[in-house]
C-alpha cells in the first residue's frame, strides 16, 4: 500500500548519536509531503480525466458500432432496392415487348386489310370503267345510228299534227 502524506508527516525516526538535524529533516519532510500531495492530486485528476475519456471513447465506440450496423443495413437495403429495380425493369421490358409484338401484329393485320381493300377497289374501278365505257360506246352507237338522220328527214304538217292530237284525245 502506497504512503500517504499523513504517513510521511507522522513518521518518527529514532534519534542516534550525531544524528541528522531535526529541523532540516522536518523541513525536508514537509517539502516531500507537499510534493507528494501535489502528485496524488494530479494522479487523481488524471484518473478522473482518464475515466471521462474512457467514457467518451466507449460512447464513440458505440456510435461507431451503430454507424457500422447502419451502413450494413443501408447496403443491404440498397442491394434489395437494386434487385427489385432489376426485376421490375425486366418485367417492364417483357411487357413492352409483348405490347410491341401486339402493335406490330395489329399493324400488319391492318396493312393486309388495307391492301385487300385496295385490290377490291381496283377491281371495282376496272368493272366501273368497263361498264362506263360500254355505256358511252352504246350512247355513241345511238348517236351514230341512221335513225337520227331518218328523223330529221321526216316532216309533218301542222294540220296533220292537230288531227293526230284529236284522235288521241277522242278515240
Amino acid at each position: 500500500m502506497p504512503l500517504t502524506p499523513l504517513d510521511i508527516h507522522n513518521k518518527e525516526f529514532s534519534k542516534g548519536f550525531r544524528g541528522y538535524d531535526e529541523d532540516e529533516v522536518n523541513e525536508f519532510l514537509d517539502q516531500v509531503i507537499k510534493d507528494y500531495e501535489i502528485i496524488i492530486r494530479e494522479k487523481k485528476e488524471l484518473e478522473e480525466t482518464l475515466a471521462a475519456l474512457n467514457e467518451r471513447l466507449e460512447h464513440f465506440m458505440n456510435i461507431e458500432e451503430t454507424l457500422n450496423k447502419s451502413i450494413i443495413v443501408a447496403q443491404e437495403a440498397g442491394e434489395e432496392v437494386k434487385r427489385n429495380a432489376q426485376k421490375e425493369a425486366k418485367l417492364i421490358i417483357k411487357e413492352a415487348e409483348k405490347n410491341a409484338d401486339r402493335i406490330i401484329n395489329e399493324a400488319l393485320s391492318k396493312a393486309r386489310k388495307v391492301a385487300m381493300e385496295i385490290e377490291e377497289l381496283k377491281k371495282q374501278s376496272k368493272v366501273f370503267r368497263t361498264r362506263f365505257k360500254m355505256l358511252i360506246e352504246a350512247q355513241l352507237d345511238l348517236l351514230n345510228n341512221d335513225d337520227w338522220d331518218h328523223l330529221l328527214e321526216y316532216e309533218l304538217d301542222a294540220t296533220e299534227l292537230e288531227r293526230k292530237e284529236e284522235e288521241s284525245v277522242h278515240p
